[in-house]
């Protein structure tokens, strides 16, 4: 019997596809891999799996069109969920646009994989009945194409957001704030493509900044009254699509938002999140940043332009309040002032930081996200776990464990250069294959006994006075409890070794 695994053309993969979707092939898989529960994901086990004896071509086209009416059903489920590609609108809203019935999605899915299971039980030539139930079908949630989100029934009369809902709807409405998500889809004035949907087609529906950033914001704040309140925006687009207010909703925002971010953008104890809350201890004044649209200047702007001017106002408030204030102040005036001078210290210390790692910030989407935000890592004391996170990544980073990053060369050169003409992988990394290594006629690379250009001369154009003096005064910066980065003495000495590329 042939193997599963053949060596098959682009074509074949549809009717493959769907036959791998069946409870025969399921069972096979299980019984190979040598166990039934807590099945993985093993290349060797399905390389050894058995095709059917005999697979006629009316067979084959009939497994790859449902192999591909269960990937648009699939689509349409995913279509509620924001981390998927799939992603549309969120279930409160996806009555708005036509043919996104989740309820008639799985529906279809059951229809699939009941006539899969048929075929496939015939061409192996086996009994459905003697099969060992699958894990979907011990829990209840159906077979194997039907294990997809499952929202509640569609009703295209609500327009009120239920609690459950309420989260998936305030992230997408911060999409569509900083421009990454499309409203029309909501309101009617952008409708999805008709027509068969292909699994390879590029989609054509998705606004422009959702691809490539264009027309979208890289900088919102926790502000009211700032025209770039992030809360205030959230709040017009709940209006724009008819939706009621959220309550408490700058609340939210503010004190919630990040940390259920984290959690929705990660999977496998990596998290990725896409809008990052840069905020004072106390989240009195938060920044927001969307990954897609920011650059090595985002960080200038939120100094300049955001940050600076706040501080000025609020400033020039505590000034008012102290000036306003007598011998015979009440207790609620002395808390308002004792308020204002602790946000305008907050505010103080976060510009300070701001101004710190602003001119050696240096974005490249490549290294991945905790590597970018890891430089930021005294900008979140309001979320202390993910603030260890990023200083233990960050530490990482400047210890040398991540010399592949382009952040590393960017500032560390003189540390990354020399190890790129020793690790081939680095070199890659960082385009200085061609310069440290050399193929031979039998495909072999070793490093070249001349490289092409000198470390020196490398080194010196990668290295920037401004980067390394901001890389010396973020390492020496006291930590939030008044102590200094470095500890148990000789801190500083460490700092400004790292910061120099080499050994205290």
């Amino acid at each position: 019997m042939r193997s599963f695994m053949l060596a098959a053309s682009e074509a074949d993969l549809p009717w493959l596809l769907g036959l791998s979707a069946s409870r025969v092939v399921d069972y096979l898989y299980k019984v190979l891999l040598g166990r039934f529960e807590f099945p993985e994901f093993v290349v060797t086990a399905m390389q050894r799996l058995p095709l059917p004896p005999a697979l006629p071509s009316d067979a084959k086209r009939e497994l790859a069109e449902l192999a591909v009416r269960a990937w648009d059903a699939g689509r349409t489920i995913q279509s509620v969920v924001e981390t998927s590609s799939e992603f549309v609108l969120p279930p409160a809203l996806r009555s708005r646009q036509p043919g996104l019935s989740t309820t008639e999605a799985n529906a279809e899915l059951a229809s699939i994989q009941q006539r899969i299971d048929e075929i496939a039980a015939r061409l192996y030539g086996v009994d459905l009945g003697q099969l060992a139930p699958s894990a979907e079908e011990n829990d209840g949630t159906g077979a194997e194409l039907n294990g997809a989100v499952e929202p509640a029934e569609d009703d295209p009369q609500v327009a009120v957001v239920s609690t459950d809902d309420h989260e998936a709807t305030i992230s997408w409405a911060v999409g569509v704030a900083f421009g990454r998500f499309d409203a029309g889809l909501a309101t009617g004035k952008t409708e999805l493509p008709g027509g068969r949907r292909e699994p390879f087609a590029k989609r054509a529906w998705r606004a422009p900044a959702v691809t490539d950033g264009v027309g979208a914001s890289d900088v919102l704040v926790d502000d009211e009254g700032h025209t770039g309140d992030l809360v205030r925006k959230v709040e017009g687009v709940l209006d724009d699509v008819g939706l009621a207010s959220i309550d408490s909703l700058r609340r939210v925002i503010r004190n919630d938002f990040f940390s259920r971010h984290l959690q929705a953008y990660g999977r496998s104890g990596r998290r990725a999140p896409i809008y990052w809350q840069l905020a004072t201890p106390s989240a009195g004044y938060s920044v927001w940043l969307y990954i897609h649209a920011f650059s090595k200047d985002t960080l200038f702007r939120v100094q300049n332009d955001y940050v600076a001017p706040k501080l000025v106002h609020e400033e020039r408030r505590l000034e008012s309040l102290t000036g306003d204030l007598r011998e015979g102040a009440t207790a609620a005036q002395r808390r308002a002032l004792a308020a204002q001078e602790a946000l305008v210290e907050e505010l103080r210390a976060f510009l300070d930081e701001v101004k710190r790692v602003a001119p050696l910030w240096k974005p490249n989407l490549d290294d991945g996200v905790i590597i970018n935000f890891a430089p930021l890592w005294r900008l979140v004391p309001q979320n202390k776990a993910w603030q260890k996170e990023l200083k233990a990544t960050w530490d990482a980073l400047s210890e040398g464990k991540y010399d592949w990053a382009h952040l590393a060369m960017h500032l560390w050169p003189e540390r990354v250069v020399p190890k790129c003409a020793k690790d081939r992988s680095l070199a890659i990394a960082h385009g200085l294959e061609d310069v440290f290594w050399v193929e031979d006629t039998d495909g072999k690379w070793t490093a070249r006994k001349t490289p092409t250009r000198s470390v020196e001369e490398l080194v010196r154009e990668r290295t920037s006075p401004a980067v390394k003096s901001a890389l010396k005064s973020l390492l020496e910066a006291p930590v939030a409890n008044g102590k200094s980065a470095g500890r148990k003495g000789g801190g500083r000495r460490k700092a400004a070794a790292a910061a120099e590329g080499g050994d205290a």
